[in-house]
């Protein structure tokens, strides 16, 4: 099975007007195969980046890229997602699509015959059912905290991500998590961090299904819990730079009343982890705004003024630093109910793929999103897919 549409794989990375590239990746389980389409349209484009950020799903997707070689970086996801959406008592169906029933109702059919094998077996080199179960253990044991347990996702990790290579810096790489005995939301990141296989598991570790991870004493759970887009991270942990940010998010704020109560259970979800994208967005550029008044306001103070403590307080807020966000958003198909992000069926991984890679290619065919904003905010966001743009 071979998921990538063109075979051809730029090796030149393509120049652009900023001083760096951000690749921001949000949770959603099953739903992150479309995260690794994007990934493998910008590839092909030559544009690579200096800067991964992703919880849940989207910090694995994350560790594959910064933990490879650019050459190297689309197979190793390909691999990691193949693993994942193995099932023998469903992949048969693929085989069948001459003669299966077409339709909405059908496909729906199959993805809820898929989530539950999921729910009953788990995925293939990813997550398993806890046996006993976990009312069957004493208090205060891990195993009575999670319907499930992840240790066959360590070994995936371990050999699809050279940690190594995350660690020394080639790329810099933020996964988001929770404490939970305090609740804090906390980063790791390779310019703090020595990052393990444990940080990306902890990043992903949504309760009850999966256990808290153990990191120097604490116990993290999956940073969708707070938060489910690390943008913020990105554009605020520092340094200020230049940023074109490519923003790839799995739940979408704007959708359709509900019709009957599983629509309600899916809008819900939605609504829960799409993380108000374009509202932090619209903050963001409010505050960027400022800052580039303030770099001008500052700049013509007289001396004496631009020497007070004031002014040398304020001038650390200043910046007139430019950011591109290009928002790309996975829109569902209307089979596709609120098991979706736990849906791990080859034929819906291979389908959430190509969508990601035909939304960034034609994201991409726009050459605005690739030049540096002027005007007086100094932040451009583009919503081509939204807009209906082409």
């Amino acid at each position: 099975m071979n998921i990538q549409v063109q075979p051809r794989l730029a090796d030149v990375r393509r120049h652009l007007p900023f001083e760096c590239i951000a690749l921001v990746l949000q949770g959603g389980g099953a739903l992150g195969a479309y995260q690794a389409g994007v990934y493998e349209a910008l590839a092909e484009a030559g544009i690579h980046p200096d800067w991964v950020a992703g919880v849940s799903i989207g910090a694995i997707n994350s560790a594959i890229i910064a933990g490879n070689e650019p050459a190297e970086r689309v197979a190793k996801l390909r691999t990691f997602w193949q693993e994942i959406s193995a099932n023998p008592l469903l992949d048969w169906s693929t085989a069948l699509d001459a003669v299966a029933p077409k339709g909405d109702l059908a496909r729906a059919f199959f993805n809820q015959v898929s989530a539950t094998c999921a729910l009953v077996g788990g995925a293939a080199s990813f997550f398993t059912p806890r046996l006993p179960f976990p009312w069957l253990h004493p208090d205060g044991a891990q195993e009575a905290t999670s319907f499930y347990e992840t240790k066959h996702l360590k070994s995936t990790l371990e050999r699809v991500v050279d940690f190594d290579r995350i660690n020394a810096g080639v790329m810099r790489f933020s996964v988001g998590a929770v404490n939970v005995r305090t609740g804090n939301f906390v980063y790791f990141d390779n310019t703090r961090h020595t990052i393990r296989p444990e940080h990306v598991m902890a990043s992903g570790s949504l309760p009850p299904g999966f256990p808290a991870v153990e990191i120097e004493g604490e116990f993290y759970w999956d940073g969708g819990l707070i938060s489910n887009t690390p943008l913020d991270w990105v554009v605020d942990a520092g340094p200020r730079q230049d940023t074109l940010a490519f923003q790839v998010d799995l739940w979408s704020a704007h959708g359709e009343l509900p019709r009957n109560l599983a629509e309600v259970a899916t809008r819900h979800k939605e609504i829960q982890y799409s993380s108000r994208t374009r509202s932090s967005t619209d903050q963001f550029k409010r505050v960027q705004r400022l800052r580039h008044a303030l770099a001008s306001l500052l700049s013509n103070l007289p001396d004496d003024l631009r020497t007070t403590e004031e002014a040398k307080l304020l001038s650390s807020e200043a910046d007139r630093k430019a950011y591109n966000i290009i928002q790309m958003i996975y829109r569902s198909k209307h089979y596709e109910s609120h098991s979706k992000d736990y849906e791990f069926s080859r034929r819906s991984m291979e389908e959430h793929w190509r969508a990601g890679y035909h939304d960034a290619m034609r994201t991409l065919r726009h050459p605005e999103v690739l030049q540096r904003p002027d005007n007086q905010d100094g932040v451009h966001t583009f919503d081509f897919l939204k807009d209906g743009r082409e």
